[in-house]
């Protein structure tokens, strides 16, 4: 009995490396490899161990590779590399039921909820993103049964947040017992309370800190957008990330808490939305990079203009925040600042990313320099250069097709016809 069990434990390890080792074959009619390169014309993608192997030129004869190898004709597709996210909130979507749904739904049941909207950013052609704070620990767990191969999803880079009492990251909009019962522990007063939050959060599988240095445009109080936490503050939360070997993005609006964000060391901005001469200096001097998240101002400008979702305090601040978001980010990429693709989807619908790009095309970024923003320049904001951000020999097989050409129409970029993640293949 125990032989024939060791016998079947064999087979399926053996059965599960061929699988593995299988080679596939992408015959691409238009290809950009590379994001601010050239586009290639009449391409063959050679695939095995999740890996690309080979990309060739022609339609290279499968006899020439591997016989056995799967064959995926794209002859008449534009295809690029997986699309990045760097700002979603994968546990939740705003809505009208965000209320009940946050007293009545278990915090396991939000995290399955989760792979569903996984599922759909993937299938938007979103092979990755950055998770920029949620219930923490449903969130490494489903990032890590991801990577297990346990269950499909997008390649999920999870965020760890920190906030300060009565801050953006800070619950709100409810009862007095109920704000203390929601109070979670990442929420901290003063510098070294701040560090202790941000090595709290390392310890328990943060990949990331999210801190947010400005009020935001979702706190349920009238506490504006402007900086809130101080300076010593989020210095100590960027020097405990820092000699744990992580980063730290932060949420900011006003320039007063983009510039405090950016000299205390930031990797990223999320928002930036009212970014001025000195936070353009600064973005230059330090290399960080502005995540935009154009498509949320969009959404809850919308949102305030034609629903009743929005409480006044939120309304008030959507409609001034959500209307200037588009204009201040096409005078920031004309100046020169690194942008790295994001949208804040939670607030929009997920699956709907790629409307970003679109909104981007519209503020004045030309449309191959969008693609980059969400694939070189998000490798790079992530340390993952070597092995994701294009399609070249040794990377992960991260592969996306539409009809025509994003950089004729970036609109193609919302219909997504393929998509594949570590060489398998999601949708076609």
């Amino acid at each position: 009995m125990i032989f024939r069990i060791l016998l079947l434990v064999g087979v399926t390890v053996l059965l599960s490396q061929n699988a593995l080792s299988k080679t596939t074959i992408i015959y691409a009619g238009e290809l950009l490899a590379i994001p601010g390169d050239k586009v290639l014309k009449n391409s063959t993608v050679v695939i095995e161990d999740k890996k690309i192997k080979q990309v060739l030129k022609g339609f290279v004869d499968v006899k020439k590779i591997d016989e056995k190898a799967e064959v995926i004709d794209l002859k008449n597709s534009f295809v690029l590399p997986g699309l990045m996210d760097m700002h979603v909130h994968l546990q939740g979507e705003l809505g009208p039921n965000n209320i009940k749904d946050n007293l009545k739904m278990s915090a396991q049941l939000k995290g399955m909820r989760s792979t569903y909207y996984g599922m759909k950013t993937l299938l938007a052609g979103f092979t990755t993103v950055r998770d920029a704070g949620s219930d923490s620990q449903y969130m490494y767990a489903y990032r890590d049964a991801v990577n297990k191969g346990w269950v499909d999803g997008p390649r999920i880079i999870a965020a760890g947040g920190v906030g300060i009492t009565g801050g953006h990251a800070d619950v709100s909009g409810v009862k007095p017992d109920l704000m203390e019962f929601y109070t979670d522990k990442s929420i901290c007063d003063g510098p070294y309370d701040c560090r202790r939050a941000a090595r709290d959060a390392i310890k328990y599988g943060a990949d990331w800190i999210k801190i947010t240095s400005t009020g935001g445009v979702m706190t349920d109080r009238a506490t504006g957008t402007g900086q809130q936490m101080e300076a010593d503050e989020l210095k100590e939360v960027v020097l405990a990330a820092k000699r744990m070997g992580k980063k730290v993005a932060s949420h900011a609006h006003q320039e007063d808490g983009i510039i405090a964000a950016l000299e205390a060391g930031v990797a990223s901005i999320e928002h930036g939305t009212y970014t001025g001469p000195k936070a353009i200096q600064l973005f230059k001097k330090t290399g960080a990079y502005l995540v935009p998240t154009l498509l949320a101002g969009d959404t809850v400008v919308k949102m305030a203009k034609t629903t009743d979702i929005l409480s006044p305090a939120v309304k008030q601040k959507a409609l001034k925040v959500g209307a200037d978001m588009q204009g201040n980010f096409g005078k920031a990429y004309k100046a020169g600042v690194k942008i790295a693709f994001g949208t804040d989807s939670g607030v929009s619908k997920h699956g709907t990313n790629a409307q970003e790009a679109v909104l981007m095309v519209e503020a004045g970024m030309p449309a191959m320099q969008v693609i980059k923003s969400a694939t070189v320049n998000t490798a790079d904001l992530l340390d993952m250069t070597e092995s994701i951000g294009t399609i070249e020999a040794g990377k992960y097989a991260d592969i996306i097709a539409v009809d025509k050409s994003p950089l004729k129409d970036i609109k193609e970029l919302l219909d997504v016809k393929f998509v594949m993640k570590e060489g398998k293949i999601y949708k076609r």
